[in-house]
């Protein structure tokens, strides 16, 4: 009983300063406690009653035993005491272990939450730059759409433009001399026969009829002479030597003296024979050859 009560007068006595402190040290304090009280009860003698003793004895004896066996109880009930609070204090000691690593977990886990939530900020803002660019990219496909339609109307405005001027240089050819028509016959077997389906693109096909309207302009602005083979009045071929003006007058001259004069037709060059020319195309051709200082020569000009 003693034991008893003094563990309640302390336990009061230290309840205020236990309640203020952690549920740790209130433990440490209570298991200090009953370790002295179990210690001292241990300690106590335990009185012994002889077999033999008389009715009187035993009657007189009755108290102390009734005392010996509270003491046991209240023995008993502090090792119970003792081992629960044995476990308690484990249990504590688990409770507090699990909670420094849940708590650890939680940083950690934070951390991770954290890392994650700034790779999906990242994320977002990529995926809008995406969409930007793909609405951006969206736009400029519906441009070159646009301008691919503009350019195919363009494209065809100039396919029939180049085969109008393609059929302009042909009937030009016609009206060249022979040995222009043969000096462009690399240009001219471009041109396509049928313009609706060749793979002959528009550029090429322009590049081709501009080089052919150069190269006749050239030799529209130029004197030639050339050695050709012409049907005489005998009807015979002799050869001559002509003198182009241009492309649009022409005079030639045989070794026998015979002389003609020639311009383009619809179907070629036409030459009629002028031997009152004669003398005048021989001064002419010896001031182009050189062996005649330069003079006006006044020959014949037909203008249609």
């Amino acid at each position: 009983m003693f034991t008893k009560s003094y563990i309640m007068r302390s336990t009061q006595r230290h309840e205020p300063r236990a309640r203020s402190r952690a549920p740790g040290l209130r433990c440490a304090i209570w298991a200090t406690l009953l370790a002295g009280s179990l210690a001292a009860q241990e300690s106590a003698p335990t009185p012994r009653v002889a077999e033999s003793q008389p009715v009187a004895s035993r009657a007189e004896s009755a108290p102390a035993t009734r005392k010996s066996v509270d003491i046991a109880l209240q023995t008993t009930n502090l090792r119970d005491a003792r081992a629960a609070m044995g476990k308690w204090i484990e249990t504590q000691q688990i409770i507090s272990k699990e909670r420094k690593d849940w708590s650890q977990g939680k940083e950690i886990l934070s951390s991770r939450v954290d890392v994650v939530k700034q790779e999906s900020l990242t994320l977002e803002a990529k995926i809008k730059q995406a969409e930007a660019q793909a609405a951006e990219a969206a736009q400029k496909k519906a441009d070159l759409v646009l301008e691919n339609e503009k350019l195919k109307q363009q494209a065809a405005s100039l396919a029939v433009t180049v085969a109008v001027m393609e059929g302009d240089v042909r009937a030009l050819l016609k009206r060249a001399p022979e040995f222009i028509q043969t000096r462009l016959k690399p240009l001219t077997q471009r041109i396509p026969e049928d313009p609706k389906n060749t793979k002959v693109s528009i550029a090429e096909r322009f590049q081709n009829v501009l080089g052919i309207l150069n190269d006749l302009n050239k030799a529209n602005n130029e004197i030639t002479v050339n050695f050709e083979v012409r049907n005489m009045s005998d009807g015979k071929p002799s050869e001559v030597r002509v003198v182009y003006v241009g492309l649009a007058q022409a005079y030639y001259l045989s070794a026998k003296g015979e002389a003609g004069v020639g311009r383009p037709g619809a179907d070629g060059w036409v030459w009629e024979p002028a031997n009152t020319i004669a003398e005048k195309v021989r001064l002419a051709l010896d001031v182009i050859s050189g062996k005649q200082k330069p003079a006006f020569v006044p020959l014949p000009v037909k203008i249609s």
